[in-house]
């Protein structure tokens, strides 16, 4: 019997890998994110302006909120100290994890292998800035924040790697 003299095929030409659905529920909450981030920039962009920033400052210091009074004043406090000109940079910074988010969520949903591992990399990149500001400033947030991240970069790792097996067992299985 010949061996097989075909060359070994691309991860294109080897057939369809199943689509995991936990893929999707990331593309999901990173699609998420990236809607959340943008309304963070328009936002942002909008206060840069003096005249919003003040209505704002006086609507805050107006509001009727009996139970959050210390939460209001804090807010407007900072808010204050902040003052308009820095939100051309918090919106800047939105709008970067945005597209950041974006690509990752529309790679996944679209089961490109490469998405896999951006992620992987963009995610495990701020899981350590994530765990030191857990622990240095505990919140229930930023724990559930750190624990769904760290959790999706170990699933992700491994769908990858299961992802790869499968395509290296097809190349070398293809009549």
């Amino acid at each position: 019997m010949p061996e097989n003299t075909n060359p070994p095929l691309s991860p294109h030409e080897a057939g369809p890998v199943p689509h995991h659905p936990g893929l999707r529920v990331i593309a999901v909450y990173e699609i998420i994110k990236t809607a959340c981030l943008v309304l963070v920039a328009m936002a942002a962009f909008h206060l840069d302006r003096q005249q919003s920033f003040e209505q704002l400052v006086h609507w805050l210091e107006h509001l009727s909120l009996s139970d959050s009074n210390g939460l209001r004043w804090k807010l407007v406090g900072l808010l204050q100290d902040f003052g308009p000109s820095r939100f051309v940079a918090v919106g800047a910074v939105a709008l970067g994890y945005a597209v950041l988010f974006g690509i990752e969520g529309v790679g996944l949903w679209l089961g490109k292998y490469w998405a896999e591992w951006f992620t992987v990399i963009a995610t495990g990149s701020l899981v350590p800035l994530e765990l030191y500001e857990t622990l240095h400033r505990f919140g229930w947030l930023k724990l559930a924040t750190l624990t769904g991240n760290a959790a999706i970069v170990v699933y992700l790792v491994r769908i990858a790697l299961q992802t790869r097996t499968m395509r290296q067992a097809l190349r070398h299985h293809t009549p």
